[in-house]
C-alpha cells in the first residue's frame, strides 16, 4: 500500500506530462538552455577583465 501511495502523484505526473506533450505546442527546454549557456560564455569571453602581467610568468 505505501509504494503505491507515494508512486501515486508521479504517476500523475507523468500522465499529465505525457497529455500536455501530445497535444499542446510546448517549447524545447535543452534547446533554450544552451542557447543561454552559448551567450553566457560569449559575455565571459568579452567582458573578463584582461590578465595582470605578473600571471603571465
Amino acid at each position: 500500500m505505501g509504494l503505491i501511495r507515494s508512486s501515486f502523484s508521479f504517476m500523475v505526473g507523468t500522465v499529465f506530462g505525457v497529455y500536455v506533450a501530445q497535444n499542446y505546442n510546448v517549447p524545447n527546454i535543452q534547446k533554450i538552455v544552451n542557447t543561454g549557456l552559448v551567450i553566457a560564455k560569449h559575455y565571459e569571453e568579452n567582458y573578463r577583465k584582461p590578465k595582470k602581467r605578473d600571471e603571465d610568468n
